[in-house]
């Protein structure tokens, strides 16, 4: 079992920054991937940034350039640099740990983009 809790969330104004962390704990030995998915009322969940421990990232089309995911693995914890948000980055958003045989979830943290 992996338990996440996700922070950073926030009220900002457009152009504004935040950074999401997500803390994994139990058995993180089996983590292969860390990362976020975010999601608004009524769609569906859809993937912000995951990182692998061999270093590879994958971004949603959406991202361009602005957001920036990293993991300290010695804290166990993942990060989300997120620049230049815009209103429709609204979203909660949900930090996720893949292992070989299913993932978990963070219970998510809300990011407002708003003047």
């Amino acid at each position: 079992q992996v338990q996440l809790v996700d922070s950073g969330g926030g009220l900002v104004q457009p152009g504004g920054s935040l950074t999401l962390s997500c803390v994994a704990s139990g058995s993180v030995f089996s983590i292969y991937s860390m990362g976020w998915y975010r999601q608004v009322p009524n769609k569906e969940r859809e993937l912000v940034a995951t990182l692998t421990n061999g270093g590879s990232a994958d971004y949603g089309d959406f991202v361009k350039d602005r957001f920036t995911i990293s993991r300290n693995r010695a804290k166990n914890t993942a990060y989300l640099q997120m620049n230049d948000l815009k209103t429709e980055d609204t979203a909660v958003y949900y930090c996720i740990a893949q292992t070989g045989p299913r993932a978990y979830w963070g219970q998510g943290t809300q990011v407002t983009v708003s003047s």
